[in-house]
């Protein structure tokens, strides 16, 4: 296995016979999956569906999230070759897992837009897989939950963000990056009560009832008490894990549309990723990864490795 493998293997994103275990395709070339997993629209016996939503329509300031997935997708071939690190498991060998591929959408149909999200990830639920989402912007996480909410009944939202997206906005017809978790609360998709935002660095006096654990809050108590925290008011309820990149300081995540100085660094996020194993997660999300102002990829990287995190809760709870 791994110098063997690598002599031959080519295209794992189309070639690959089984939907488990690692890649040992050259990093620098060939097809591009997440993680080479293979690209199929049948998810007979898959555990975990990766999917892309190239949409930044909806943002406020710069643009380019909409090449998110792909970026993500190529710095994910990094981590193709071995088990995730800080596990206590291979979840690239104990569960099927397939790129699904992007949504298909009219770009110049936005109000459609959110309908089709919502379709597309139904559509995984309902073939017994868990979502993963790339992004796109962060208002792609309001769509989705409405079809996550549909299976699970409200849900427990862990937000990593700079920002709490909980902006008041009534017109639910708005597509806005700002204010769809408003939206989600009112729509009774999320129960605030049994939610979390870590990273936070930006004023919102209004908190609709979600506890807020604060990028000060974090550098402060350190990592150990936000996930005691986190995982006290999450529970066992079911939850969903949403990670805007600016979460990450610009110093670890420079190539998104509204950084903010003062935030997580990438081992931070890291640890608290991990020690929420075991949580009653049903799906997530990794946004706002824009690689026109990513000039070294490292916010693409960066965007891998959360979703690898993401991918690895998923696993954990399916193992469980």
């Amino acid at each position: 296995m791994g110098l063997e493998d690598a002599k031959n293997q080519v295209d794992q994103a189309f070639t690959r016979d089984s939907l488990r275990g690692a890649s040992f395709e050259n990093a620098f070339g060939g097809a591009l999956s997440f993680l080479r997993r293979r690209y199929t629209k049948d998810l007979t016996g898959v555990d975990i569906a990766v999917t892309g939503i190239p949409f930044d329509q909806a943002v406020t300031n710069r643009t380019g999230t909409r090449l998110g997935p792909r970026a993500i997708r190529e710095a994910s071939a990094l981590q193709a070759f071995d088990p995730p690190y800080g596990w206590d498991f291979d979840v690239l060998e104990e569960r099927a897992i397939v790129d699904y591929g992007d949504m298909a959408f009219d770009y110049a149909d936005v109000p459609s837009f959110p309908g089709r999200v919502t379709e597309h990830i139904r559509a995984i639920l309902n073939a017994g897989a868990a979502p993963l989402v790339l992004g796109g912007d962060h208002y792609i996480s309001f769509p989705v939950l409405k079809a996550m909410a549909e299976k699970y009944g409200p849900l427990s939202l862990i937000q990593f963000d700079a920002h709490s997206d909980t902006w008041a906005d009534d017109d639910m017809d708005r597509v806005d990056h700002g204010t769809m978790f408003y939206k989600a609360v009112k729509s009774g998709l999320v129960d605030p009560a049994r939610s979390v935002q870590i990273g936070i660095r930006t004023t919102n006096a209004d908190t609709l009832g979600v506890t807020v654990i604060d990028a000060p809050e974090v550098h402060r108590t350190g990592v150990d008490k936000v996930i005691e925290r986190t995982r006290a008011v999450v529970g066992d309820h079911p939850c969903y894990v949403t990670f805007d990149i600016d979460a990450l300081d610009p110093a670890f995540a420079p190539g998104t549309g509204t950084p903010v100085w003062g935030g997580l660094a990438s081992w931070q996020a890291a640890a608290m990723l991990r020690g929420l194993s075991g949580i009653n997660i049903t799906g997530g999300d990794v946004v706002e990864v824009s690689p026109p102002f990513d000039t070294t990829g490292a916010t693409a990287i960066a965007g891998a490795h959360v979703a690898v995190e993401i991918l690895c809760l998923l696993g954990a709870r399916i193992r469980a």
